[in-house]
């Protein structure tokens, strides 16, 4: 898998380019690669955000690329059609999510500063945000929605791994640790497999002055694998005051079904950190009371959570 540059509509990188100009300088050494590899899978860099001038137009020009993410992936897989369209191309174009994460270097962390002159230090502190577990909930709703783009999201990769925007923090000398957010993406990278399952969810609904209306305090998605008998559920409270009741009919899987884990991330209070001194401050702990009744798994959530249940054959 080969991509060309990086968030190259950014004025903020050195090689900046218009869509036209990037759109040349990716095709032509694509071409020349193809010829060498013709299994070659090809990435063409879109917008970087879709706040940017140029995104729609740049992903026309390209022919490629939590309910934002939502927005914006159905946003560019319309570019992409549309572009299909125009140009009269058979190939389905499916969509790298080369970098995703939650952006918090403002609280509690060390945006550090660029080097600059003779000043070039080694490994030194940048963009190491510290995250919440308010944020290890966002990251949880990102998978959801990454999860139920999966017929056009063929990579998704979280930015970055270790310090800078990291799940993982380290202290040169010292020790490293696992920060809130490392939890979700771990307990879904570790138990989602199979068929993602198309998820019809009734929610409460909460104010959203961002998106000018509302929008419903449930999000969730479901994963099947017909070979291991396992069914995953990843749910989000967004609730900030109430439990949130959970229920998922079973009865058409056919399957007699017994809760095997069922854990839930949640702190009393959402902005609670884990740090060098307290690792382990946040973490997933087992969510009391998820049962199956009469065909249906039922779940309570409490305010701002983010829940793996997983399911297999009784046997």
């Amino acid at each position: 898998m080969w991509c060309p540059g990086n968030e190259m509509d950014g004025p903020w990188q050195i090689g900046h380019k218009t869509a036209e100009e990037y759109g040349r300088l990716a095709a032509e050494p694509a071409r020349a690669m193809r010829r060498m590899d013709p299994d070659l899978e090809l990435v063409a860099c879109g917008s970087s955000f879709p706040s940017m001038p140029t995104f729609g137009a740049w992903e026309q020009a390209v022919l490629a690329a939590a309910e934002e993410l939502d927005d914006y992936l159905d946003a560019v897989v319309a570019a992409c059609d549309h572009a299909r369209t125009l140009g009269k191309h058979s190939k389905r174009i499916m969509i790298s999510v080369d970098e995703w994460n939650v952006t918090n270097a403002s609280r509690g962390g060390d945006a550090g500063e660029d080097p600059s002159g003779e000043d070039w230090p080694e490994a030194p502190a940048f963009a190491e945000s510290t995250y919440t577990a308010q944020d290890a909930v966002v990251v949880g709703n990102l998978l959801i929605s990454l999860l139920r783009h999966t017929d056009r999201v063929a990579s998704a990769s979280q930015a970055q791994l270790v310090d800078v925007l990291g799940p993982i923090r380290t202290v040169p000398g010292g020790p490293a640790w696992r920060q809130t957010i490392f939890h979700p993406f771990a307990l879904t990278s570790r138990h989602v497999s199979g068929q993602v399952l198309t998820t019809v969810s009734e929610s409460p609904q909460r104010a959203n002055p961002r998106r000018g209306g509302t929008s419903p305090v449930l999000d969730a998605v479901a994963t099947w694998d017909e070979g291991t008998g396992s069914l995953v559920v990843l749910a989000v409270s967004r609730s900030r005051g109430q439990d949130l009741e959970v229920t998922v009919p079973l009865g058409a899987f056919g399957e007699d079904f017994a809760v095997q884990e069922a854990v839930v991330l949640h702190d009393e209070d959402p902005y609670a950190v884990n740090t060098a001194d307290d690792p382990d401050r946040v973490l997933p702990r087992p969510l009391a009371g998820a049962r199956i009744e009469d065909g249906t798994l039922r779940a309570t959530l409490p305010p701002i959570s983010w829940a793996m249940i997983r399911l297999g054959r009784r046997s």
